[in-house]
């Protein structure tokens, strides 16, 4: 029995529906918070149990029986997150599964600017702490992200933010076609993979540059000062914790911590992963 996690979330429900085309829905389960929410995954074979993180109680009923299990990673950040991912490692060898898969990031660091990375890297220590077989998805970062970035960039005409780095954005449905390949059983990775992203990195720079080239009208990329920018944040509603979190992400990315790109993904899945651009072309066509 295969244990999918999150599997209602974005990247969970992608992963999902790959791994169905690989194998038969009987050898599939998924543990969600809400069990509604999959009812269309139970009409289709798949076991759907409730599952959550922080009640280790429920993870055991959820991961009965499971070989693997995919963790995906929380959506929260620090301690509790940590917690939630040891949580789930735990209840996942208690389980006796033989494999536990985690959704990384390829900037995994214990001294990383951007909180994430920072959690990733203690989920990672923990893993290799606990024996047993692991495979940590060093995955790129998001590419949705960017629509988010650029805000109001093709009314205004201008990108602001703070000073960022080149960044390896990487699609969602690359991702999860990965992550169904290495839970089939065709898993090169023993460990720690390397890191799971598209061939490019852009920085915002980079990302008003192809805007213009694909609205045909100049968008301008604006730097902003770090202080200004979480002030006006907090302005605009924020807390002091989110402006500061977001802000630790354009720290890390202008050490150029989510630099790293190379060949991992795109052998993997056999084609070549989807350039941002790809991703752009969607936004202005929906704009």
């Amino acid at each position: 029995m295969i244990v999918i996690t999150g599997a209602t979330g974005r990247l969970g429900s992608q992963i999902v529906e790959r791994l169905l085309t690989r194998v038969p829905a009987g050898q599939v389960a998924v543990s969600v918070r809400d069990a509604a929410k999959a009812a269309g995954l139970a009409a289709r074979g798949v076991r759907v149990r409730e599952g959550n993180f922080s009640d280790p109680a429920s993870l055991a009923h959820a991961f009965e029986g499971a070989e693997q299990v995919l963790v995906v990673s929380s959506n929260d950040a620090g301690a509790e997150a940590e917690t939630q991912h040891k949580a789930a490692i735990d209840a996942a060898r208690a389980a006796g599964a033989e494999h536990v898969v985690y959704t990384s990031h390829q900037a995994s660091a214990a001294d990383s600017e951007f909180l994430p990375m920072r959690d990733h890297a203690a989920t990672e220590r923990y893993l290799a702490a606990q024996g047993g077989k692991f495979t940590s998805l060093r995955n790129g970062f998001y590419a949705s992200t960017v629509p988010r970035l650029i805000g109001q960039a093709l009314e205004t005409g201008t990108i602001i933010a703070p000073a960022d780095g080149p960044v390896s954005w990487t699609a969602h449905a690359d991702l999860a076609e990965a992550a169904a390949i290495v839970l089939a059983g065709e898993n090169p990775f023993d460990g720690v993979a390397p890191p799971l992203t598209a061939p490019d990195v852009l920085d915002l720079k980079s990302v008003a540059e192809l805007l213009s080239e694909l609205t045909g009208r100049t968008i301008t990329r604006v730097v902003a000062d770090d202080d200004e920018w979480r002030a006006e944040q907090v302005e605009q509603g924020r807390s002091e914790f989110q402006a500061e979190f977001t802000l630790g992400m354009f720290r890390a990315a202008r050490r150029g911590e989510f630099a790293a790109t190379g060949p991992a993904l795109g052998a993997l899945i056999g084609h070549p992963a989807a350039p941002l651009r790809s991703l752009l072309e969607e936004v202005v066509a929906g704009r």
